[in-house]
Protein backbone atom coordinates (compact mmCIF):
# COMPACT_ATOMS: atom_id res chain seq x y z
CA UNK A 1 0.00 0.00 0.00
CA UNK A 2 2.89 2.68 0.99
CA UNK A 3 4.53 1.72 -2.47
CA UNK A 4 0.92 2.18 -4.17
CA UNK A 5 0.69 5.68 -2.64
CA UNK A 6 4.53 6.68 -3.04
CA UNK A 7 3.67 5.57 -7.15
CA UNK A 8 0.33 7.23 -7.06
CA UNK A 9 2.32 10.61 -5.62
CA UNK A 10 4.75 10.39 -8.09
CA UNK A 11 2.41 10.18 -10.91
CA UNK A 12 0.40 13.13 -9.72
CA UNK A 13 3.69 15.32 -9.06
CA UNK A 14 4.56 14.32 -12.80
CA UNK A 15 1.60 14.93 -14.39
CA UNK A 16 2.00 18.94 -14.79
CA UNK A 17 4.93 18.71 -16.22
CA UNK A 18 3.68 16.20 -18.72
CA UNK A 19 0.98 18.60 -19.51
CA UNK A 20 3.24 21.77 -20.18
CA UNK A 21 5.39 19.98 -22.42
CA UNK A 22 2.38 18.10 -24.27
CA UNK A 23 1.10 21.80 -24.40
CA UNK A 24 4.27 23.22 -25.79
CA UNK A 25 4.22 20.34 -28.59
CA UNK A 26 0.80 20.76 -29.40
CA UNK A 27 1.72 24.34 -30.32
CA UNK A 28 3.29 25.53 -34.09
CA UNK A 29 6.14 27.59 -34.79
CA UNK A 30 3.68 31.02 -35.10
CA UNK A 31 2.27 30.18 -31.64
CA UNK A 32 5.13 30.14 -30.02
CA UNK A 33 6.49 33.51 -31.83
CA UNK A 34 3.26 34.98 -30.94
CA UNK A 35 3.36 34.05 -27.18
CA UNK A 36 7.11 34.78 -27.26
CA UNK A 37 6.40 38.41 -28.33
CA UNK A 38 3.30 39.05 -25.89
CA UNK A 39 5.65 38.19 -23.52
CA UNK A 40 8.42 41.13 -24.33
CA UNK A 41 5.80 43.59 -24.70
CA UNK A 42 4.53 42.32 -21.13
CA UNK A 43 7.77 42.60 -19.85
CA UNK A 44 7.67 46.39 -21.92
CA UNK A 45 4.82 47.50 -20.09
CA UNK A 46 5.75 45.84 -16.46
CA UNK A 47 8.50 48.42 -17.17
CA UNK A 48 6.90 51.96 -15.81
CA UNK A 49 5.07 50.66 -13.24
CA UNK A 50 8.43 48.49 -11.64
CA UNK A 51 9.97 52.38 -11.85
CA UNK A 52 7.53 54.21 -10.60
CA UNK A 53 7.06 52.14 -7.25
CA UNK A 54 11.15 52.41 -7.24
CA UNK A 55 10.93 56.05 -7.89
CA UNK A 56 9.17 56.40 -5.07
CA UNK A 57 11.41 54.38 -2.60
CA UNK A 58 14.74 56.23 -4.10
CA UNK A 59 16.53 58.57 -1.11
CA UNK A 60 17.61 61.55 -2.62
CA UNK A 61 21.53 59.81 -3.23
CA UNK A 62 19.70 57.54 -5.57
CA UNK A 63 17.00 59.66 -7.50
CA UNK A 64 19.82 61.84 -9.33
CA UNK A 65 22.64 59.51 -9.77
CA UNK A 66 23.44 59.02 -13.61
CA UNK A 67 22.98 56.58 -15.38
CA UNK A 68 19.41 56.23 -13.54
CA UNK A 69 18.88 52.62 -12.20
CA UNK A 70 15.65 51.40 -12.39
CA UNK A 71 15.49 49.05 -9.22
CA UNK A 72 16.35 51.12 -5.79
CA UNK A 73 19.20 49.85 -3.86
CA UNK A 74 18.58 51.45 0.00
CA UNK A 75 14.57 52.05 0.08
CA UNK A 76 13.36 53.93 2.14
CA UNK A 77 10.02 55.11 3.84
CA UNK A 78 10.94 58.98 4.18
CA UNK A 79 9.46 59.99 1.13
CA UNK A 80 5.84 59.53 2.18
CA UNK A 81 6.81 61.45 5.61
CA UNK A 82 8.49 63.76 4.05
CA UNK A 83 5.25 64.24 1.54
CA UNK A 84 2.58 64.95 4.77
CA UNK A 85 4.73 66.36 7.56
CA UNK A 86 6.08 69.31 5.18
CA UNK A 87 3.08 70.42 5.00
CA UNK A 88 1.98 69.84 8.89
CA UNK A 89 2.72 73.18 9.40
CA UNK A 90 0.65 74.70 6.80
CA UNK A 91 -2.74 76.00 6.60
CA UNK A 92 -4.04 72.76 4.02
CA UNK A 93 -2.21 69.37 5.24
CA UNK A 94 -1.77 66.97 2.21
CA UNK A 95 -3.73 64.64 4.24
CA UNK A 96 -7.22 67.41 3.05
CA UNK A 97 -6.15 67.09 -0.56
CA UNK A 98 -5.82 63.39 -0.42
CA UNK A 99 -9.28 63.26 1.58
CA UNK A 100 -11.21 65.38 -0.90
CA UNK A 101 -9.55 63.42 -3.76
CA UNK A 102 -11.35 59.99 -2.19
CA UNK A 103 -15.00 61.63 -1.45
CA UNK A 104 -14.82 62.97 -5.05
CA UNK A 105 -13.25 60.20 -6.89
CA UNK A 106 -15.84 58.17 -5.27
CA UNK A 107 -19.06 60.04 -5.37
CA UNK A 108 -18.04 60.86 -8.85
CA UNK A 109 -17.48 57.14 -10.38
CA UNK A 110 -20.80 56.21 -8.63
CA UNK A 111 -22.62 58.76 -9.93
CA UNK A 112 -21.37 58.30 -13.45
CA UNK A 113 -22.27 54.75 -13.47
CA UNK A 114 -25.36 55.40 -12.94
CA UNK A 115 -26.53 58.01 -14.63
CA UNK A 116 -24.27 56.17 -18.11
CA UNK A 117 -26.69 53.56 -17.24
CA UNK A 118 -29.98 55.31 -17.04
CA UNK A 119 -29.20 57.25 -20.27
CA UNK A 120 -28.29 54.02 -22.21
CA UNK A 121 -31.70 51.77 -21.31
CA UNK A 122 -34.34 54.09 -23.54
CA UNK A 123 -31.67 54.21 -25.72
CA UNK A 124 -30.96 50.66 -26.48
CA UNK A 125 -34.08 49.31 -25.10
CA UNK A 126 -37.18 52.06 -25.77
CA UNK A 127 -37.43 52.75 -29.66
CA UNK A 128 -38.79 56.34 -28.70
CA UNK A 129 -39.15 58.98 -31.66
CA UNK A 130 -35.38 60.88 -31.79
CA UNK A 131 -33.71 57.92 -30.56
CA UNK A 132 -31.20 57.11 -33.03
CA UNK A 133 -30.38 61.13 -33.35
CA UNK A 134 -29.91 61.46 -30.18
CA UNK A 135 -27.44 58.70 -29.47
CA UNK A 136 -25.50 60.33 -32.65
CA UNK A 137 -25.41 64.06 -30.85
CA UNK A 138 -23.56 62.00 -28.14
CA UNK A 139 -21.18 59.98 -29.79
CA UNK A 140 -20.26 63.25 -31.92
CA UNK A 141 -19.73 64.67 -28.34
CA UNK A 142 -17.27 62.59 -28.42
CA UNK A 143 -14.84 64.52 -30.87
CA UNK A 144 -14.73 67.46 -28.44
CA UNK A 145 -11.45 68.29 -26.30
CA UNK A 146 -11.73 69.07 -22.68
CA UNK A 147 -10.46 73.18 -23.48
CA UNK A 148 -13.39 73.38 -25.98
CA UNK A 149 -15.69 72.91 -22.66
CA UNK A 150 -13.91 74.98 -20.02
CA UNK A 151 -16.04 78.03 -20.62
CA UNK A 152 -19.72 77.02 -20.75
CA UNK A 153 -18.48 74.52 -17.70
CA UNK A 154 -17.27 77.49 -15.96
CA UNK A 155 -21.03 79.52 -16.91
CA UNK A 156 -23.29 76.55 -16.14
CA UNK A 157 -20.66 75.61 -12.41
CA UNK A 158 -20.98 79.47 -11.97
CA UNK A 159 -24.50 79.91 -12.44
CA UNK A 160 -25.55 76.96 -10.42
CA UNK A 161 -24.02 78.62 -7.22
CA UNK A 162 -21.66 75.64 -6.48
CA UNK A 163 -18.26 77.05 -6.83
CA UNK A 164 -15.76 75.82 -3.44
CA UNK A 165 -18.42 73.03 -3.32
CA UNK A 166 -17.84 69.08 -4.16
CA UNK A 167 -20.31 69.03 -6.72
CA UNK A 168 -18.29 71.36 -8.72
CA UNK A 169 -15.83 68.18 -8.59
CA UNK A 170 -18.84 66.36 -9.97
CA UNK A 171 -21.18 67.30 -11.64
CA UNK A 172 -18.73 68.69 -15.31
CA UNK A 173 -18.04 64.50 -14.96
CA UNK A 174 -21.33 63.02 -14.81
CA UNK A 175 -22.38 63.70 -18.36
CA UNK A 176 -19.80 60.70 -19.85
CA UNK A 177 -20.67 60.04 -23.38
CA UNK A 178 -18.02 57.26 -23.05
CA UNK A 179 -20.07 55.41 -20.46
CA UNK A 180 -23.21 55.99 -22.36
CA UNK A 181 -21.65 54.99 -25.45
CA UNK A 182 -20.05 52.04 -23.86
CA UNK A 183 -23.29 50.94 -21.63
CA UNK A 184 -25.78 51.32 -24.73
CA UNK A 185 -23.55 48.68 -27.22
CA UNK A 186 -23.45 46.38 -23.52
CA UNK A 187 -27.73 46.71 -23.21
CA UNK A 188 -27.77 46.19 -27.12
CA UNK A 189 -26.71 42.60 -26.47
CA UNK A 190 -29.10 41.58 -23.56
CA UNK A 191 -32.08 39.79 -25.59
CA UNK A 192 -35.41 41.47 -25.31
CA UNK A 193 -37.07 38.83 -24.41
CA UNK A 194 -35.90 38.75 -20.87
CA UNK A 195 -37.10 41.97 -20.72
CA UNK A 196 -40.79 40.94 -21.77
CA UNK A 197 -40.75 38.19 -19.37
CA UNK A 198 -40.03 40.60 -16.83
CA UNK A 199 -43.19 42.41 -17.76
CA UNK A 200 -45.26 39.36 -18.04
CA UNK A 201 -44.91 38.32 -14.68
CA UNK A 202 -45.87 42.01 -13.70
CA UNK A 203 -42.45 43.58 -13.16
CA UNK A 204 -42.11 47.47 -13.41
CA UNK A 205 -39.53 49.42 -15.78
CA UNK A 206 -37.39 50.08 -12.85
CA UNK A 207 -37.34 46.43 -11.39
CA UNK A 208 -36.44 45.20 -14.74
CA UNK A 209 -33.48 47.89 -14.98
CA UNK A 210 -32.58 46.84 -11.67
CA UNK A 211 -32.73 43.54 -11.50
CA UNK A 212 -32.33 42.62 -14.98
CA UNK A 213 -30.48 45.00 -16.98
CA UNK A 214 -28.05 46.15 -14.45
CA UNK A 215 -26.92 42.49 -13.07
CA UNK A 216 -26.66 41.13 -16.96
CA UNK A 217 -24.44 44.88 -17.30
CA UNK A 218 -22.07 44.49 -14.45
CA UNK A 219 -18.95 43.90 -16.90
CA UNK A 220 -19.98 47.17 -18.64
CA UNK A 221 -20.46 49.19 -15.61
CA UNK A 222 -16.77 47.85 -13.92
CA UNK A 223 -15.19 49.23 -17.44
CA UNK A 224 -16.93 52.56 -16.67
CA UNK A 225 -16.54 52.65 -13.57
CA UNK A 226 -12.39 52.22 -14.14
CA UNK A 227 -12.63 54.83 -16.64
CA UNK A 228 -14.52 57.33 -15.08
CA UNK A 229 -12.18 56.86 -11.83
CA UNK A 230 -9.11 57.34 -14.08
CA UNK A 231 -10.68 60.69 -15.13
CA UNK A 232 -11.73 62.11 -11.81
CA UNK A 233 -9.27 61.06 -9.79
CA UNK A 234 -6.59 62.41 -11.91
CA UNK A 235 -8.30 65.42 -12.91
CA UNK A 236 -6.62 68.77 -12.25
CA UNK A 237 -9.00 71.16 -14.42
CA UNK A 238 -11.93 71.39 -11.73
CA UNK A 239 -9.84 72.48 -9.03
CA UNK A 240 -8.20 75.45 -11.64
CA UNK A 241 -11.49 76.71 -13.27
CA UNK A 242 -14.23 76.34 -9.87
CA UNK A 243 -12.22 76.45 -6.73
CA UNK A 244 -10.78 79.16 -5.15
CA UNK A 245 -10.45 77.47 -1.60
CA UNK A 246 -7.40 75.79 -1.44
CA UNK A 247 -8.84 73.59 1.58
CA UNK A 248 -11.42 72.43 -1.87
CA UNK A 249 -9.10 71.88 -4.23
CA UNK A 250 -7.76 67.79 -4.82
CA UNK A 251 -4.53 65.96 -4.18
CA UNK A 252 -3.76 66.07 -8.75
CA UNK A 253 -3.59 69.92 -7.59
CA UNK A 254 -1.25 69.85 -5.11
CA UNK A 255 0.86 67.10 -6.64
CA UNK A 256 1.04 69.71 -9.65
CA UNK A 257 2.02 72.60 -7.53
CA UNK A 258 4.43 70.52 -5.10
CA UNK A 259 7.67 71.81 -7.08
CA UNK A 260 6.52 74.98 -8.20
CA UNK A 261 8.07 78.26 -7.72
CA UNK A 262 11.02 76.75 -5.89
CA UNK A 263 14.82 78.51 -5.50
CA UNK A 264 16.26 74.79 -7.23
CA UNK A 265 14.68 71.71 -9.29
CA UNK A 266 15.92 69.17 -6.07
CA UNK A 267 13.88 70.16 -3.62
CA UNK A 268 11.00 67.97 -2.75
CA UNK A 269 11.38 65.67 -5.57
CA UNK A 270 11.59 62.44 -3.28
CA UNK A 271 7.75 64.00 -1.63
CA UNK A 272 6.78 64.54 -5.55
CA UNK A 273 7.90 60.70 -6.46
CA UNK A 274 6.00 59.39 -3.85
CA UNK A 275 2.95 61.67 -4.37
CA UNK A 276 3.28 59.93 -8.31
CA UNK A 277 3.20 56.67 -6.64
CA UNK A 278 -0.39 57.74 -4.25
CA UNK A 279 -1.56 58.95 -7.64
CA UNK A 280 -1.17 55.94 -9.30
CA UNK A 281 -1.70 53.28 -7.35
CA UNK A 282 -5.87 53.49 -7.25
CA UNK A 283 -5.89 53.34 -11.01
CA UNK A 284 -3.71 50.36 -11.34
CA UNK A 285 -5.87 48.37 -8.33
CA UNK A 286 -8.96 49.07 -10.00
CA UNK A 287 -7.72 47.83 -13.46
CA UNK A 288 -6.33 44.77 -12.10
CA UNK A 289 -9.32 43.92 -9.91
CA UNK A 290 -11.84 44.36 -13.46
CA UNK A 291 -9.39 43.25 -15.95
CA UNK A 292 -11.54 40.20 -17.03
CA UNK A 293 -14.66 42.63 -16.72
CA UNK A 294 -12.76 44.99 -19.11
CA UNK A 295 -12.22 42.86 -21.69
CA UNK A 296 -15.67 41.25 -21.59
CA UNK A 297 -17.05 44.90 -22.16
CA UNK A 298 -14.77 45.37 -25.47
CA UNK A 299 -16.01 42.55 -26.89
CA UNK A 300 -19.56 43.07 -27.12
CA UNK A 301 -19.09 46.84 -27.78
CA UNK A 302 -17.78 46.17 -30.83
CA UNK A 303 -14.71 47.86 -30.15
CA UNK A 304 -11.85 45.87 -31.20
Amino acid sequence: MDHAAKDGSQNSAKRPVMNRKSWLRRMDRTQLILTLLLGIFAVLMLVPIIYIINHALKPYSELFIFPPNIFVRQPTLSNFTELFVMTRDAVIPASRYLFNSIVVGVIGTGSVVIVSALCAYPLSKHKFPGHKLLFSIIVVSLMFVQEAINIPRYVVVANLGIMNTYWAHILPHIASTVGVFLMKQFMDQVPNELIEAGKMDGAREFTIFARIIIPITLPACATVAILSFQSIWSDVSTSTLFMQDDAMKTFPFFLSTLTQNLANSVARQTAAAAAALIMFLPTLIMFLFFQRKVIATMSHSGIK
